[in-house]
Order: structure tokens, then C-alpha cells, then sequence
């Protein structure tokens, strides 16, 4: 028998599930659903379809639907069937390194435009700036071209040369650069800095390989220019790698505390996974900020913290997301991703939100009630809820009547601001990374959008001022200071750290902080 009938016994409960005995006439003999059964079934769809569906599709574009079909009728959003280009992108995301030359970049005014060139990558090295524009890559024209594009075409074998083409502002002749492609590290740690009062922020932006090593680094750094307190942001972090959640966590926890419980169908699927190590900063009063976009990994360092009280938790209720996957390659150089356990904090909670309705709020079922090490009580499901809950504001009407007005427009006006953003480099028109965004420049931008066919009623511009102050003047700051500058501006604005800048000052312990907690105002998240 063809090689299809042992592929057809996994694919068997995909054509159960999805009607699969009524696909044909005449299959209403015996129904037991034996896997003998269940290939006969599949061969005669395979067959029928390869011979008789109206296009002419390949036997194996047949086999790969059948695969997508059979993870997608799991019913899990975490589920998937992962192409060759899929598990790449993939594998470059977990390992945070790729060979190329080291720039993030984006679509601006139809040319891929530098939005950062990355330390220690090519293209710093080289020179290049943000706000250059990549015109041609090997003599290609890159007009027009996605992101997804340019990048494959920057890309490619470490050592190899690429050869591109930039434009710059405030210069007419073009500038021709020949970057030797290597191997580029995306840092996990995003930003780590000193703030005022001895308070030290240090964000981190996904949990890919060597993101404890990073941690440390930038943590160990801090705390030898003076750093007190922590303030570890993991608002936006999507996860990553089971194993760098909890080599994060080892890092605040005592030797010996659980952080957490898996739960699968598997032997190997169910594991405890405990601290080795005594913690590295004992005597580091930490907060840790949270919000929807934190996931998995995440949710791991924030559960485990919160069960030891071992960190304060700011912020709003995260993304509730308590299960973990496991990547299986496949012969064809894809494979498929699946959930294979449900993890649970030390406390034995499981934050698992079921992600159906998206219009329901949140926490609007009843919560389990669990006990933190010191007896604080923490509730399970639906993601974890912080200890304090900053909640966003969004009370801004003339804000989202702008963004209404803006519609379908918003990458006309996103390059509207790059565009002018670009144009004061080098002019010494803004003098400081202090600058205050003035009605002059208001009033360009205006222009810009206008002559990009931006069209609404110049009233509702101007009753979003703060809102353009902001977009402008973070623009500036990165295209004519760099991105540092734009991120320091953007810590100003934050609303969130703000807050719990002013809960943790002066903070001396650990115990301090949480009472902190205790003392304030009950939110919803």
C-alpha cells in the first residue's frame, strides 16, 4: 500500500471530527472508527480529491493541508503546523541570533527605512544611521518592497558581502556601502539603566537563549553604579523558552523554591522545575510591571515571584496564557507545535485564560483563591492579576477621535513623521534631547500628512496636541539623537512606571514593598 496509508492513522481524527463519513456517498457501511478504518477513509478523500476537485493540486500540497487541517481542529490557538519559513523564523526568534547586518528597519514613505542599526552588528560599524533609507540591495531597487522582503534580502551566509545603497538627509549624492554579513544578537535585555533615587529599570523583551546570562549582566552592572531598588518591566514580553523562565526565576528565588509545575499526557511532559542556586541579590527590594501582552515565560518569573513574595507586581492582569509547547520536526524541515501540559505557579495556580470571547472582561467568572509563602492572597486563572493594578487610562477622547479620523491613514502619517523627523538631522534645529515639540513643528507635520492626502477637519488636529507632541517628539529624538534618547523620552510618558516609581522609592526590603501594596487602593485589572 502507497506510503499514505501510515500517514492516513494521523490524520484519522482531523476527518472524524470535521464530518469526514459524510465527505463521500455510499460510506455508510460499517462505521467503527478503527484505524484501519480511518486510512480506508482518508485514502478514498486523498484519492477522490487528487482525481476530481476542479484544480490540480499536488499530492504533497494534499498532505500538507491535511496536516494544517488536523492541527487546526485542535481547537488551540497555541497548536500549529509550522512550515520550513515558519520554523525559521522561529528558530531566530528563540535563539535571538541571525547573519545579516544588524538593523532594524521599516516601510517609510515606500522605502525601507533604518529604524536602529544594532550594536555590534554591520551596519553600526559601517556607519549607517537610523533614518537612512536602503534604496538598492545588490543593485535591486527596494521600492515598494515589505519588510519580509528586504529582509531576506539582507540577509544571508556569515562572511558573504551585500552590497546596498543609501540615501541620506541633507545629502545629494547617495552613499554605497559593502557590509560583510555576520552573525547578529538580538539582546533579550531591551534596556537597562539607573534612574533617579537609586532605582534601576531594566527591561526585557522576550525570553530567548542567554536571556538569564543577559539579565544578570545588566542586573550585576546596575548594582555597581548604586542601584537599590529593581524595577524589572516585563510589560510586552510574549515569552520564549521554558528554560530561560526558569533560569530567570533562580535568580531572584532561594535554592530549593518551586517555580513551577508541569502537567501533561506524557512522562516527560510533567516535571517539577525548582530553584538550584541561592538567589544573586538577596537584599534587592523588586518590582516587576506586567500587562495584557505579558505571556508564557513571563507569566512563569511573575507567578513564581508573587507565590514567594519575593517582588511587588504593577500593572494590569496578564495575558493568562498557562500552557507550554513543544516543537517536533517533521522530514520536511517544518514541524508542528504543540501544547503537550498545562504548567502551575508554586501556589498551584493555573493562570490559563481560554482565549473564545474576546468582547468578555476580564475576570468576569468567579477566580480560585490561593496563599502566597507570607499568606497574601493571589487568585488563579485568567492570567495573573498584579498586586497593584495601574489600570490604563484611557479617558483621552480627543485622542481617539484623531485616531478615528486618521482611519486607513496611519501609515501616511507615520511617514509623515518619520519624513520630518529625518530632515532635522545634522540642521541643529533641535539642540537637545530635552526639546519641547513647538506649534511650528505641529503645524509642519500638518502640512506633511496634508500633502500625503492625510484629510480631516483641523480642529480635531489640534485637540490631539498631546498625543502629536508625543508621536513627534519621540520620532525626533531617535532619528536625530539615536534610539536611547526616544526610549528615555518615552520612561517620561509612562504612565505606569510613573506610578510605581513613586510606590518604590526609598524602598530598603523586599517586606517594605508589599506593604506597601497592602496599603493601597483595591482596582479592578
Amino acid at each position: 500500500m502507497r506510503s499514505r496509508a501510515l500517514f492516513a492513522a494521523v490524520v484519522l481524527s482531523c476527518a472524524l471530527v470535521s464530518g469526514g463519513w459524510f465527505v463521500e456517498h455510499g460510506l455508510t457501511g460499517n462505521t467503527t472508527s478503527s484505524p484501519a478504518n480511518g486510512a480506508r477513509l482518508f485514502d478514498q478523500v486523498f484519492d477522490r480529491v487528487e482525481r476530481a476537485y476542479v484544480d490540480t493540486l499536488a499530492d504533497s500540497t494534499i498532505y500538507r493541508k491535511a496536516v494544517e487541517g488536523l492541527v487546526s481542529e485542535l481547537g488551540d490557538p497555541h497548536s500549529a503546523y509550522l512550515s520550513p519559513a515558519l520554523m525559521a523564523t522561529l528558530s531566530e526568534r528563540t535563539s535571538g541570533r541571525y547573519a545579516g547586518i544588524g538593523a532594524q528597519i521599516d516601510v517609510r514613505d515606500g522605502w525601507i527605512t533604518i529604524v536602529a542599526p544594532l550594536p555590534g552588528g554591520p551596519a553600526l560599524d559601517a556607519g549607517i544611521r537610523a533614518g537612512d533609507r536602503i534604496v538598492a540591495v545588490n543593485g535591486a531597487e527596494l521600492r515598494g518592497v515589505t519588510v519580509e522582503a528586504a529582509q531576506k534580502a539582507l540577509r544571508g551566509a556569515p562572511g558573504s558581502v551585500v552590497r546596498t545603497t543609501i540615501e541620506r538627509p541633507g545629502m545629494t549624492t547617495p552613499l554605497n556601502f559593502a557590509l560583510t554579513r555576520k552573525e547578529v544578537r538580538v539582546r533579550p535585555v531591551s534596556h537597562a539603566l539607573l534612574l533617579d533615587n537609586g532605582v534601576g529599570y531594566v527591561s526585557l523583551a522576550i525570553f530567548s537563549q542567554e536571556a538569564a546570562g543577559d539579565l544578570r549582566r545588566a542586573i550585576d552592572s546596575l548594582r555597581g553604579a548604586g542601584m537599590k531598588t529593581l524595577v524589572f518591566d516585563l510589560r510586552g514580553d510574549p515569552g520564549g523558552l521554558l528554560d530561560e523562565g526558569v533560569a530567570v526565576s533562580d535568580l531572584f528565588l532561594n535554592a530549593g523554591q518551586r517555580i513551577v509545575s508541569m502537567k501533561g499526557r506524557t512522562p516527560d511532559a510533567s516535571r517539577t522545575y525548582a530553584d538550584r542556586a541561592p538567589q544573586a541579590w538577596p537584599d534587592l527590594p523588586v518590582a516587576v510591571l506586567v500587562d495584557s501582552n505579558s505571556a508564557s515565560a513571563a507569566e512563569i518569573v511573575a507567578g513564581a515571584l508573587q507565590d514567594h513574595d519575593r517582588a511587588l507586581l504593577l500593572g494590569t492582569t496578564t495575558y493568562g496564557k498557562g500552557s507550554a509547547q513543544t516543537v517536533f520536526p517533521l522530514s520536511s524541515s517544518g514541524a508542528v507545535k504543540l501544547t503537550i501540559a498545562l504548567w502551575y505557579t508554586p501556589s498551584g495556580r493555573s493562570i490559563n485564560r481560554p482565549h473564545v470571547d474576546a468582547d468578555a472582561p476580564p475576570d468576569s467568572a468567579p477566580r480560585p483563591k490561593y496563599k502566597t509563602d507570607d499568606g497574601r492572597a493571589v487568585l488563579g486563572g485568567g492570567g495573573i492579576r498584579p498586586d497593584i493594578v495601574i489600570p490604563i487610562d484611557r479617558s483621552h477622547g480627543a485622542d481617539s477621535v484623531f485616531e478615528q479620523a486618521l482611519g486607513k491613514h496611519v501609515p501616511e502619517f507615520r511617514d509623515a513623521l518619520t519624513d520630518y523627523a529625518r530632515t532635522l538631522e545634522g540642521t541643529h534645529a533641535v539642540a537637545s534631547t530635552n526639546f519641547t515639540v513647538t506649534p511650528v513643528m505641529r503645524a509642519e507635520l500638518w502640512r506633511r500628512m496634508k500633502s500625503r492626502g492625510v484629510v480631516m477637519d483641523s480642529t480635531v488636529y489640534t485637540s490631539a496636541a498631546g498625543l502629536i507632541d508625543r508621536a513627534l517628539g519621540y520620532e525626533i529624538a531617535r532619528y536625530v539623537f539615536g534610539p536611547d534618547a526616544e526610549f528615555q523620552r518615552r520612561l517620561r510618558d509612562d504612565p505606569t512606571l510613573t506610578r510605581a516609581l513613586t510606590i518604590v522609592r526609598g524602598a530598603t526590603t523586599q517586606h517594605e514593598l508589599l506593604q506597601r501594596a497592602a496599603n493601597q487602593p483595591s482596582k479592578r485589572p
